[in-house]
C-alpha cells in the first residue's frame, strides 16, 4: 500500500480542495481490505473520492478495489397499524413484508439484516406488529429516514417506529427446548434436533438408531445404504409436527416474539408432566 503518511496527505488536500470538512487521520490494512479513520462521519461526496484517489494510485488493481462504505451496525425498528390477518384470511408472513417492502419508496435504500417477524399487537388483537432489523450506519442515517414516517398499504396506513433490540424466546442449541439460552443448558449432553438422539446433527447418519438394520422388528428393518442420508422423519421434540427442532415452520419459532403464546405453551408442557407423573403414583398405589 506503500506510506501511509503519503496516503493520507494526499486525500486531505484533496478534501481541503472540494471543501470538505472531513479528514483522515490513521490509515491501515485490515482483513479484505484497508480501514480509514477520519475526524468526522464522511458523506457520499466523500466516500467517492476517497473511492477514486486509491484507484488513480499507480500499482494498484482498480478491479479488485470495492466501493469504500461506513462501518455497519444494526437499527432495530418495528411497524405498526396494519391487520394481523390479509384479505384473503391468512396471516401476513415475513415473505409478505418483504415483499411490500420491495414495492415501497420508503424503504428503497434499506437492506434488512434479518427475517422480519410478525406478532400479533396482543393475543386478543386483529393488528400486527413486525419486528425487523436493517444494516446502518454507526450514526443510525438510515433508521431515522424510516423513524416516525407513514406508508400506505392498501387501505391501511402504517407507521415505522423506533425499538430497543428484542432477542424474542431463546433457543438452546444443545437440547433444543426453548425458554433458554445454550449457555444455561442443564442437559448432560448435545441432543439431535432431527431425533433428538444424544448426538449433533452431523453425526446422526452414522449414530441414529433408525438407519442399522434391526432384524427383530416385524417387519424387519433395513440399513440404510452408505453414502445416502437419512430417509426417515420424525416429529419435532417441541410441537410433535413433522419437521426438525430448529424448523422455521415450527410454531415456537414463528411465536419466538410471542412471549404469552410460550408461557402458555409451558405451563401445558408442566401440567402434562405433573399429570403423569399422578398417574404413574396413583398405579404404584394400586
Amino acid at each position: 500500500m506503500g506510506d501511509a503518511s503519503t496516503h493520507i496527505f494526499q486525500i486531505n488536500s484533496i478534501l481541503k480542495n472540494i471543501k470538505s470538512t472531513m479528514r483522515t487521520e490513521f490509515i491501515r490494512p485490515c482483513s479484505g481490505g484497508i480501514s480509514i479513520i477520519t475526524n468526522n462521519v464522511p458523506n457520499p461526496s466523500d466516500l467517492s473520492t476517497i473511492e477514486k484517489y486509491f484507484k488513480s494510485i499507480e500499482g494498484f488493481n482498480s478491479n479488485n478495489i470495492l466501493s469504500p462504505r461506513l462501518p455497519q451496525s444494526k437499527s432495530y425498528l418495528k411497524i405498526t397499524g396494519l391487520p394481523y390477518l390479509r384479505a384473503d384470511g391468512n396471516k401476513i408472513t415475513s415473505e409478505n413484508v418483504v415483499d411490500f417492502m420491495k414495492h415501497i419508496d420508503l424503504f428503497e435504500e434499506i437492506s434488512l439484516a434479518t427475517k422480519p417477524r410478525v406478532i400479533k399487537a396482543s393475543p386478543k388483537s386483529d393488528m400486527a406488529i413486525i419486528w425487523f432489523d436493517i444494516w446502518d450506519t454507526q450514526n443510525g442515517s438510515k433508521a431515522k429516514l424510516l423513524i416516525n414516517h407513514s406508508f400506505n398499504l392498501g387501505r391501511h396506513i402504517a407507521t415505522v417506529r423506533a425499538t430497543n433490540m428484542n432477542p424474542g424466546i431463546p433457543q438452546c442449541h444443545n437440547c433444543w427446548k426453548w425458554g433458554h439460552s445454550t449457555y444455561s443448558c442443564r442437559a448432560h449432553g448435545s441432543r439431535c434436533q432431527k431425533c433428538s438422539g444424544p448426538h449433533k446433527l452431523e453425526h446422526h447418519r452414522d449414530l441414529a438408531w433408525c438407519c442399522k438394520a434391526n432384524p427383530k422388528l416385524n417387519p424387519p428393518c433395513l440399513e440404510t445404504a452408505q453414502g445416502l442420508p437419512c430417509p426417515h422423519s420424525f416429529k419435532c421434540i417441541n410441537c410433535k409436527g413433522d419437521h426438525m427442532a430448529d424448523d422455521y415452520k415450527c410454531p415456537f419459532w414463528r411465536n419466538c416474539f410471542n412471549r404469552d403464546w410460550h408461557s402458555k405453551k409451558a405451563q401445558e408442557a408442566w401440567e402434562t408432566r405433573a399429570n403423569s407423573i399422578r398417574l404413574a403414583i396413583g398405579s404404584r398405589k394400586l
